[in-house]
């Protein structure tokens, strides 16, 4: 990447203006258009959201969007159209026990509604702080149920099953941490009270331990932030085996959504960990190795982002996918996504930025200023790459916002439109909804407004 150290976040304003008035639109034409009895939409196939069964992952993001689109605008429009829709399509997965995406589907809803109850930005109803509440406290629980033990603790695992530890899974992490926030636990056998904390902090341990690499030796393709899709237990003896892959090339690639799940996860749960007391955390190992833990894997995975993506910041789908030889020096000239060989992800530069954000500004708030800047600035960078052609499009036809996602290459879903050779041109649910994310990010760091967390007003 080429950081722009002289980019400011007020550089970006006219930006972010246009892709909430952009955004508002795309809301209104799935709204319109859309069949919700087909299942939740996924991604776009010449401009037009479908689904694509796998788990049902997507719909927090959907009706979530409404809801940052009403955060950022104040439109009551979209509250509404928000709360309306969680009400009617977001209670399975609360109780959904087949998924690892609790913190996807239901931190987007009810989180964000009760979030901004909490900031005061919507009316303070009783009635409906405690549904929002139960939906959390229960979504967490759930979530939390599945359980893998390990030798050296524990993890969440993934819906292939209780070998599987997924890497995008540390996101899910904030459902516990809220249900856990506020008070809530999962009661086990012989009403055994299972703490939430606890289960989210072992699970960023085995992700830390397990999904990233750090240049250590672990194998022959051991390099500093590079991450595992999938990793992979015994289930006898509860041992690591290796890694894997679903969505990406292998297990000894790093597949770059996976990388930014992994760096949004870690600087998330570093900011959660400051609103909680030392006493509360040294049940669970202390505060400074809880803490020191976090941050190498935050800091890892974000110095690989940095460091293998093209100048703009906006990286290809996997970064050793097999064909990216032949695009030349890719890395010092911006993301090609029109290429012949290997598509570009911006559902990952949508992710992936905001990690670069947060951990930037962590970091500079305890007083490491100099690396907290270079962080800092290059989730800027990315976000006006990203908040820009090609990739913001619009047109009015098009259902998507943000151009150039991948969900899964290997399995080839993705749409190639004629004329291309590789996938290009399309939007994903929550490439469009992190996109979003961001902007509301910036966009409250613009204003001034209070700084924007998953757990605003709990804290």
């Amino acid at each position: 990447m080429n950081i722009e150290y002289n980019l400011k976040t007020e550089d970006l304003a006219e930006s972010l203006e246009k892709l909430w008035s952009l955004s508002s639109e795309k809301i209104r034409l799935i709204e319109r258009n859309y069949d919700d009895s087909s299942g939740s939409p996924v991604f776009t196939i010449e401009g037009k959201y479908t689904t694509r069964g796998w788990t049902e992952w997507t719909q927090g993001f959907q009706v979530g969007a409404s809801i940052l689109q009403f955060d950022a605008t104040g439109d009551e429009e979209f509250l509404e159209l928000g709360k309306k829709q969680t009400v009617e399509k977001m209670a399975p997965h609360v109780s959904h026990t087949g998924v690892h995406d609790h913190g996807f589907n239901n931190v987007s809803t009810y989180g964000n509604l009760l979030r901004l109850q909490k900031e005061g930005r919507t009316p303070a109803s009783e009635g409906e702080k405690d549904f929002y509440e139960l939906a959390l406290k229960i979504s967490g629980a759930v979530q939390a149920s599945r359980w893998t033990t390990i030798p050296d603790g524990g993890f969440i695992h993934s819906f292939n099953g209780p070998h599987s530890l997924f890497v995008d899974t540390i996101r899910s992490c904030r459902s516990l941490l809220l249900s856990h926030r506020l008070g809530h636990v999962l009661m086990g056998e012989n009403d055994r009270k299972i703490n939430l904390l606890d289960r989210s902090l072992q699970h960023a341990k085995a992700t830390a331990e397990y999904s990233i690499y750090y240049g250590e030796g672990r194998d022959s393709y051991d390099v500093w932030g590079r991450t595992a899709h999938e990793s992979v237990f015994n289930r006898t003896g509860g041992n690591y085996r290796c890694p894997n892959s679903q969505q990406g090339y292998s297990g000894f690639t790093t597949w770059t959504r996976g990388l930014a799940w992994a760096m949004l996860g870690y600087a998330e749960e570093l900011e959660f960990l400051a609103i909680l007391d030392d006493e509360e955390l040294d049940d669970h190992g202390g505060r400074t190795e809880i803490e020191a833990l976090m941050l190498k894997a935050a800091r890892a995975t974000c110095d690989f982002y940095i460091e293998n993506n093209p100048v703009d910041g906006i990286p290809y789908w996997d970064s050793g996918a097999p064909n990216l030889h032949r695009l030349g020096d890719y890395l010092n000239v911006p993301s090609e996504p029109f290429n012949l060989w290997e598509p570009v992800d911006s559902s990952a530069a949508a992710i992936g930025a905001q990690g670069l954000l947060r951990l930037g500004r962590y970091l500079s708030s305890k007083g490491k200023t100099d690396e907290g800047t270079r962080y800092w600035q290059a989730g800027l960078t990315v976000a006006k790459y990203l908040f820009s052609e090609p990739y913001l499009i619009a047109d009015n036809e098009h259902q998507g916002l943000i151009l150039h996602s991948i969900y899964h290459r290997p399995n080839g879903w993705d749409h190639i439109p004629e004329g291309q050779k590789i996938p290009c041109g399309e939007s994903s649910m929550w490439g469009d909804y992190h996109a979003r994310e961001l902007a509301l990010y910036l966009q409250r760091t613009n204003s001034g407004e209070s700084y924007y967390t998953f757990f605003g007003g709990l804290d």
